[in-house]
């Protein structure tokens, strides 16, 4: 059995370099088709490489220094009199949740709506990328459409289900090939902003106003605690301050009417130390506060994030152009590889039927 098995495989075999020999010699008998799609390929791949527009880079980068709020120092200090300086956000903005706070839809959409200048006219930077991307055009025929405005600075509540679903589409065209935002490295907190686009200025003028967004939503909501309790503090001792200026005036009104006053009246010098009294408690309660406001401000100060920009994205930025060479031979090579497939289904189909 397994002598008459071995002449078999060596049939086989041989089968399989005739039948290569074989498709060798149909194909190369239709070189002449297949060079000349190549040739009209390398034409393509040229006019797309001349045709596609060059893809401009910014990038800023910046550091971020973030004291955390702990239980020494200060703190500790003011704790041991009773004093509550408050604490900070917390860490929910630390690290990678950081880097996708840039990315988010909220931060991009409100950044999309920033006032900038093009043209020597006030638009938003989502104008700014309708018309880069020449939609209007596309939106002559669309009623729904053909009226959309982005004005800077528009609130949210005033956009329609359209302006929404336009903004959308900016953030997620943004979000998938235009924006990233990457942490160099973990032990440094120095983190890269580079957004991409075909026009010069507006991906200088998003990432700018894309890290302003962020670091003030981010400064606010770090501090946001330690400012709250600073206001109430800053209400309360406005408030005291009023009491007891107006305790004081109340015991000069009294001492006024009680003025020469007869000894055996001494009834009615009790408003004038009913005054006094209050002019003591107030006096306490307002040094008290006074010292909490103090306090409360330099907690302030303290769970104030600083972030420092280190480098910020200059003119002319970082060019990418589709290379002509590049596009001459991926275009030759698609083209002659997709006639070397037709020809070779074509054939197959023969001799299946």
């Amino acid at each position: 059995m397994n002598e008459q098995n071995i002449p078999n495989d060596e049939i086989s075999l041989k089968e399989l370099i005739d039948k290569a020999k074989d498709w060798a010699a149909y194909l190369l008998s239709r070189w002449k088709i297949i060079v000349l799609a190549g040739i009209l390929g390398a034409a393509l791949g040229l006019t797309y490489s001349l045709s596609k527009k060059p893809v401009y880079t910014a990038t800023l980068s910046f550091a971020l220094e973030d004291e955390k709020s702990g239980g020494g120092g200060l703190g500790s200090l003011a704790s041991s009199f009773g004093f509550d300086l408050g604490s900070g956000g917390g860490g929910m903005f630390t690290g990678s949740n950081l880097t996708e706070l840039f990315k988010s839809r909220s931060m991009v959409e409100q950044t999309l709506l920033t006032p900038i200048t093009s043209n020597g006219k006030v638009i938003s930077l989502a104008e700014m990328y309708i018309q880069n991307n020449e939609w209007r055009k596309k939106w002559e025929n669309k009623k729904e459409l053909k009226g959309i405005q982005f004005l800077p600075s528009t609130k949210r509540k005033y956009f329609t289900r359209v302006h929404d679903s336009i903004l959308g589409m900016i953030y997620e065209d943004l979000s998938k090939n235009g924006l990233s935002v990457a942490q160099k490295d973990k032990k440094i907190s120095i983190i890269n902003i580079d957004a991409s686009s075909t026009n010069e200025l507006f991906a200088k003028y998003f990432t700018e106003a894309l890290a302003k967004q962020v670091s003030d939503f981010y400064v606010d909501t770090k501090s946001k605690k330690a400012r709250m309790n600073m206001d109430i503090l800053e209400r309360q001792t406005d408030s005291i301050r009023r009491e007891l200026n107006g305790a004081i005036i109340g015991v000069a009104v009294a001492n006024d009417n009680t003025f020469n006053l007869n000894p055996a009246l001494n009834v009615r010098r009790t408003p004038s130390a009913r005054r006094q009294v209050d002019v003591q408690a107030n006096t306490v309660i307002l040094t008290e506060l006074v010292k909490q406001t103090e306090l409360a401000k330099v907690t302030l100060r303290k769970e104030t994030p600083l972030i420092q920009v280190i480098d910020r994205p200059i003119l002319p930025l970082h060019k990418e152009k589709y290379s002509r060479a590049k596009g001459i031979v991926l275009g030759g090579f698609l083209a002659a590889l997709v006639t070397i497939v037709v020809f070779t289904l074509r054939r197959i189909l023969k001799e299946i039927k």
